[in-house]
């Protein structure tokens, strides 16, 4: 399955949790405008082919360490610590992560 059918699986189950709103909600343009966020911020997009996930630092560090997972950079090069991209994986990891994901947002949101 690829990257886009996997996200498109994702926003399918969990675009009907409370809070989370689908891809293209709010209007988006550019960064973001295929995204699902929680309570208005974004916690998984697709990107060039891969899924992204804002997860703590350090498990982004631990993805990447262990091959899970690559760093992700903003368009201009810059590394985002908070985020890590993902060309493989299945529904059920995915879903892992992106609920590891919106959990991490919703509660910085509340912080």
């Amino acid at each position: 399955m690829d990257p886009a059918q996997r996200f498109a699986l994702l926003a399918e189950t969990l675009s009907t949790r409370p809070g989370v709103g689908p891809p293209g909600a709010g209007g988006r343009r550019g960064f973001g405008s295929a995204a699902l966020t929680v309570e208005g911020s974004i916690f998984a997009m697709l990107v060039g082919g891969a899924l992204v996930f804002k997860l703590p630092r350090h498990r982004v560090e631990g993805l990447v360490t262990a091959g899970t997972g690559l760093p992700f950079a903003a368009a201009n090069g810059t590394p985002m610590r908070e985020w890590v991209a993902l060309d493989h994986g299945t529904p059920e990891s995915d879903l892992a992560l992106a609920e590891e994901a919106m959990r991490f947002v919703a509660g910085s949101r509340r912080a």
